[in-house]
């Protein structure tokens, strides 16, 4: 059975924030909206923002939500130390989210592991094929992966990976790369596929064995172009809204939530719609795009 999420994204609340442009909303009144809005499931968002692994539980039954995922980045293209010292930071995270999944072990969370890119990729979204990392360097990213995927196996938990704008799985050349040289599940993120220059209707069918959790999201590809000269090409390109609310953007979908639907995926869809508040009318636009993006869905999940 699919189900609908929301993220703390959708409403500003992440790593590319702005809290001294406008106060961000905290958990509590971030699992009410998602709620009011009409979705099912939340993800994680910044580790804390919902409490610990004792307040966490008890947030989501008080808004009737369970938890879908949670971003989890790690330097998997780093130093040895780097990376390391990830791994050893992770197990408060993997209670987080062990400790939802025990009040809805029928919607248990994906912990969504995701490459922490580099300055070299943040400065090209988009990837090119030149930034790829060569043979060598690979080869210790799919080790790396597969060592995160064993833990959060070993901890009950079945572990998704997102392909992600200005990171080292961006194209699909990239996630094709990825699916061959790992077994761990893909993160569908239609907004992020059209960002790295595929196409989700055609591709999503030819991944749809690995795909186990999906990100729907659509992306007005225009703004690449317009931020290829910026100092930040990475923060102009989410501060020029990249992503828009579902029918504004590239994205086709109708077609995209058809080929899911009929594709028999059995799993979590978190809307998503990364944006950057700036000021009180970008709070309210964001509760109003999460409204209407769920609205949007009516057809296939009443």
């Amino acid at each position: 059975m699919i189900r609908t999420a929301n993220a703390p994204v959708s409403y500003g609340v992440f790593g590319l924030s702005r809290p001294d442009l406008v106060p961000l909303p905290d958990g509590e009144q971030l699992a009410a909206w998602v709620a009011e809005a009409g979705y099912e499931g939340i993800d994680l968002g910044p580790i804390g923002l919902f409490g610990d692994r004792v307040e966490l539980p008890r947030l989501l039954e008080r808004h009737g939500l369970a938890l879908a995922g949670g971003w989890v980045d790690f330097p998997f293209a780093g130093t040895d130390e780097q990376f390391d010292r990830a791994l050893a930071g992770y197990a408060p995270t993997l209670e987080l989210f062990a400790a939802a999944g025990a009040i809805a072990p029928d919607r248990a969370p994906k912990p969504t592991l995701a490459d922490s890119g580099s300055p070299e990729r943040s400065a090209s979204p988009g990837g090119a094929p030149e930034l790829e990392l060569d043979d060598a360097r690979w080869a210790t990213f799919a080790a790396r992966v597969q060592r995160v995927a064993d833990v959060t196996r070993a901890a009950g938990l079945e572990p998704t990976f997102h392909h992600h704008a200005s990171t080292y799985v961006e194209t699909p050349r990239e996630i094709e790369r990825f699916l061959a040289d790992t077994d761990v599940g893909l993160t569908f993120d239609t907004g992020h596929l059209l960002v790295g220059g595929g196409d989700p209707v055609s591709d999503f069918p030819r991944w749809a064995d690995r795909i186990n959790h999906v990100h729907l999201k659509d992306a007005d590809r225009s703004v690449l172009a317009s931020a290829r000269d910026s100092a930040d090409p990475m923060r102009d390109i989410w501060e020029r809204r990249v992503f828009v609310a579902l029918g504004e953007g590239d994205l086709d979908v109708d077609r995209i939530v058809d080929t899911i639907v009929d594709s028999g995926y059995d799993g979590w869809i978190v809307v998503e719609q990364d944006v950057i508040l700036q000021d009180a009318d970008d709070v309210a636009r964001a509760r109003a795009d999460q409204v209407a993006n769920r609205e949007r869905l009516r057809r296939w999940f009443a």
